[in-house]
């Protein structure tokens, strides 16, 4: 005897992560899920395991502002994007990701004076130092033929800039690329992301001891010295900060610089309006960070009670998957959503995240993007690719999107 076909809705569920099939648009499934099913399930890439993933704008948000889901990735059913051990998960420490309130709260309070807007506003003459140094090597080099926009500008801006404000020889900083490569890759052995781990956890851990001895003016410096005067965590807790503000200061902006560079080359009537009127950087900044979203679901959560979003019941204990790539394209809140538009007004998006975590380095983000964008336009002006977008490698294969080259000339 046949079996019954399996009704339409007990279909087995879509698997994330869903690739782009276009590397300036979102996977096309989020668009059907956000009419058709703002709250679906999904099976995980990583581990097969269930999650839910939340595709609506206005729905993102009041999950994120809802206080009975957890960043805490201990948590059964937090749906991890790297395959990671259990016993590996429970014993290192968390992160100030991945902490709740009040924990997350006193660490946020400690880090929050250094990315303020008038701290960005004096480090801004330096970051445009070094944007210029860059950018004139590049043209040194350019000389001899296409150079790659992501090894001469892109990693370096960010790299140098978190180096100077964390203290951190810039002489490592190939050293904690890589180990930040190997943490964020989706497909990476479980070992070599463990050893990625270990390495770059020794090498932070001696580099905040060493400021414990002699402090120095830096962010982990001003760190110790404020954990000193008011005690409010351990060393584990500094060399945890220190870690996470090597790693997300520099990956995350690094990809941003390559792929805005690139989405206006590729949409010269864009480029054509910031040229013009250079007060539109700003707009154009948001609007790149919108239009890529390159850490769409950055804000994982698990449930701690059951939660009522958008018409579905998600139990305690399942995990959700925020996803900021589908909302930031959402048609109800920017229209024409696929549609790179500099003069957008586009500061609702949520790459950012929303809520309690909204990521505190953002200041600082914008900034760099600010400071790289205009300068590189203005001072290259005949700035073109070197090679078909159809050739160039994409981050399909990590957490953040991203490129691995961008040859450019001029």
């Amino acid at each position: 005897m046949t079996a019954p076909a399996e009704p339409a809705d007990q279909a087995a569920p879509p698997e994330f992560p869903m690739r782009r099939a276009c590397p300036f648009s979102p996977p096309a499934a989020y668009a059907e899920l956000r009419e058709r099913e703002p709250v679906s399930r999904a099976r995980l890439r990583v581990d097969g395991k269930p999650a839910w993933l939340v595709t609506r704008h206005d729905l993102y948000k009041k999950l994120l502002g809802d206080e009975r889901v957890s960043a805490n990735l201990k948590l059964p059913g937090y749906p991890l994007q790297v395959p990671v051990p259990q016993e590996t998960l429970q014993s290192v420490p968390l992160t100030f990701l991945s902490m709740d309130p009040p924990d997350h709260t006193v660490q946020r309070r400690m880090l929050a004076p250094e990315f303020s807007v008038r701290r960005m506003r004096e480090l801004r003459g330096r970051v445009q130092q070094i944007v210029d140094q860059q950018i004139d090597q590049m043209l040194a080099k350019g000389a001899d033929g296409p150079v790659d926009l992501v090894t001469a500008l892109a990693l370096p801006v960010p790299s140098l800039v978190i180096c100077e404000l964390l203290g951190v020889p810039y002489e490592d900083h190939g050293r904690f690329e890589e180990w930040a490569w190997a943490i964020m890759n989706h497909d990476i052995s479980d070992e070599d992301r463990g050893v990625a781990h270990y390495e770059l956890d020794r090498y932070v851990d001696g580099l905040v001891t060493a400021k414990e001895r002699e402090p120095g003016d830096d962010m982990i410096s001003r760190l110790i010295e404020f954990n000193r005067r008011t005690p409010a965590v351990e060393h584990s807790d500094i060399v945890s900060m220190s870690k996470l503000m090597l790693v997300t200061g520099h990956e995350t902006t690094a990809n941003m610089i390559a792929l805005g560079v690139l989405a206006l080359l590729e949409h010269p009537d864009q480029l054509a309006a910031v040229r013009a009127e250079p007060e539109l950087m700003p707009k154009a900044v948001e609007e790149l960070l919108r239009f890529f979203s390159i850490s769409d679901a950055g804000t994982a959560r698990v449930a701690l009670e059951d939660i009522e979003l958008g018409g579905v019941t998600i139990r305690a204990g399942d995990g959700i998957l925020p996803l900021n790539n589908a909302a930031n394209h959402d048609e109800r809140v920017f229209p024409d959503p696929d549609r790179l538009d500099v003069r957008r007004e586009a500061r609702s998006h949520l790459a950012f995240g929303y809520g309690v975590h909204q990521c505190i380095g953002q200041n600082l983000a914008r900034m760099e993007l600010d400071v790289v964008y205009s300068t590189l336009f203005r001072r290259v002006p005949t700035l073109r690719l070197a090679a078909p977008v159809e050739e160039l490698r994409f981050k399909d294969d990590a957490i953040v999107y991203g490129l691995y080259e961008l040859p450019v000339t001029w």
